[in-house]
């Protein structure tokens, strides 16, 4: 029997997910990257002996990382529980057996140290009794509040994330068969709402609504079944791997490589092969379209038995598509879709010789005085903020490996507008990025590092979409408000064309390392179908 094949555009988290996945499946899958290098979003920068990771950092719920290193050819486990029972032990330590032949995943506590303006701090864990403590200590009038939120946060995860994480959502009559169920946890109104009803102290209402910018999301438009999230990290924690993300990304590479997948870098694609149903052109607008390959930038064109896009759902449907395909996905929809927010994020190495970061940790959120206003600016006033927030990540202080002996290499992110404000970041970027390294070292937060400072380079939002692809430059796909969310999201399975898939951040179930872990599982689990493989 002929073996069928199968084409992944990029090779980010998502894709190298779903081509493990479908080489357990039996198909012969080549992934086609643009880049020099694996990772998509997160691709590695080195430079002057330092290491970056170029985008995710946060490593949470590991048994999906450990599922896809345990894959076989032929063994797919497409079935069977998504969370096992033995997942959801409380303070059971993950099984990592299979993940350690790769990569070695460790835990990290407190997940983030969250910096306020006055110089006090949030110690955001795991350990329930710790946190009640820290309310405690800024306002003991909403200890009663976190528990009435620790409930509701339960109950919308256990509903939301172990019970829908993975379901599909093909249909609006799948969707409003839930609604019920998210009006009864009150999951519908905005996150900042939701918190808001059980905490009064604004650090606290901050401190249990950030997470969603994360993923891209504004605390004050995200649906509040985000809450999840919460729970989320607070069940399986959050971890580091050992060399940096890129080191997973590289575990990735390899499990897909010995399961007999292919890579080819340097490898843009141009367009995606449609067909009529015999391999006829297609005929207009109204005639049967199936996906067949791909062209490269180089003219080269690939034939496979389906196509999947990692990349941004925007490019794909615009730039990849021709128009004279595309019913649903016009360019007039996909231009109505709400882009996430961009970024800037600066990569900087720095003596450490005599220098105390006591006062941080390997994940930290430095949080601006205007939360509200500013969240207000980045995503509906689309202006550049006077003040910032960053998302502060010291990977060195975990592992020194990432820098020479006696340096830190860190990288600081700090939201922005996406390229729809008309921003022209080849005049404004330099500035812009000093004001940020000036900010970290005069507010203490790494004293002296403009003097310190011995590499620095960063990317703004035309990094993402010049070199990424990604419409508008928006950082993390379309953003999840709630009619961007479930049905309401980009589907897996291409509306326009047979064969078509889609995989990652852009489509379901959403944006961050889990989801589009996930959203791998899901895509695999609509091509088994699709080609009468369960």
């Amino acid at each position: 029997m002929t073996t069928r094949k199968a084409i992944i555009i990029g090779s980010g988290i998502g894709g190298l997910a779903l081509g493990i996945r479908l080489q357990s499946l039996g198909f012969d899958t080549t992934i086609v990257e643009k880049l020099d290098g694996p990772g998509g979003r997160a691709y590695v920068r080195k430079a002057q002996g330092f290491t970056f990771d170029m985008g995710p950092t946060v490593i949470t719920v590991p048994h999906f990382i450990e599922e896809l290193f345990a894959l076989e050819r032929g063994s797919p486990n497409l079935d069977g529980p998504d969370f096992p029972p033995h997942v959801l032990e409380p303070g059971r330590a993950p099984d990592l057996t299979h993940t350690s032949r790769y990569v070695n995943i460790i835990p990290l506590n407190p997940f983030y140290r969250i910096h306020f303006e006055d110089g006090s701090y949030f110690d955001y864990d795991g350990d329930r009794e710790h946190t009640r403590a820290q309310i405690r200590a800024i306002a003991p009038d909403d200890l009663e509040g976190y528990e009435r939120f620790h409930a509701d946060a339960r109950a919308i995860f256990e509903r939301g994330f172990l019970q829908l994480g993975y379901k599909y959502f093909d249909s609006l009559a799948s969707m409003l068969a839930i609604m019920p169920d998210l009006l009864r946890l009150d999951a519908v109104r905005t996150l900042f709402s939701f918190t808001s009803k059980y905490f009064k102290h604004p650090k606290l209402r901050q401190v249990f609504s950030f997470e969603p910018l994360l993923i891209g999301g504004n605390p004050l438009a995200v649906p509040a079944i985000y809450a999840m999230i919460h729970f989320v990290e607070k069940t399986w924690g959050i971890h580091f791997a050992m060399g940096g993300t890129g080191a997973l990304v590289r575990g990735f590479v390899q499990k897909f490589q010995e399961l007999g997948g292919t890579i080819r870098y340097n490898s843009e694609v141009k367009r995606i092969l449609v067909a009529g149903p015999d391999g006829a052109p297609p005929r207009g607008r109204f005639g049967r379209r199936i996906a067949q390959g791909v062209e490269l930038a180089d003219g080269t064109q690939l034939r496979a038995d389906l196509v999947v896009s990692n990349g941004d759902y925007a490019h794909t449907y615009m730039h990849l598509i021709d128009p004279r395909y595309r019913l649903f996905h016009t360019d007039a929809r996909v231009k109505r879709t709400r882009q996430s927010m961009s970024l800037v994020v600066i990569y900087f190495g720095f003596r450490g010789d005599g220098l105390d970061l006591s006062n941080l940790r390997h994940h930290n959120i430095i949080l601006s005085q205007r939360y509200e206003e500013l969240l207000r600016d980045i995503f509906d006033r689309r202006v550049l903020a006077p003040d910032m927030s960053h998302y502060l990540h010291v990977p060195t202080l975990t592992d020194p490996s990432l820098a020479p002996p006696g340096h830190h290499a860190a990288y600081t992110l700090v939201p922005v507008p996406n390229n729809a404000s008309g921003l022209n970041w080849s005049a404004i970027g330099d500035a812009y990025v000093d004001k940020a390294l000036r900010f970290l070292d005069e507010a203490g937060y790494i004293p002296g590092l403009c003097e310190r400072l011995v590499y620095k380079s960063y990317i703004t939002p035309d990094y993402f979409e010049r070199s990424l692809n990604s419409y508008l430059g928006n950082g993390f796909g379309p953003e999840p408000t709630l009619l961007q969310t479930a049905y309401f999201r980009p589907h897996n399975r291409s509306e326009d064309i047979e064969r078509l898939y889609l995989v990652g951040a852009s489509t379901q179930p959403g944006g961050g390392t889990p989801s589009v872990m996930m959203s791998a599982k899901m895509t695999a689990r609509l091509i088994a179908k699709d080609f009468g493989l369960i």
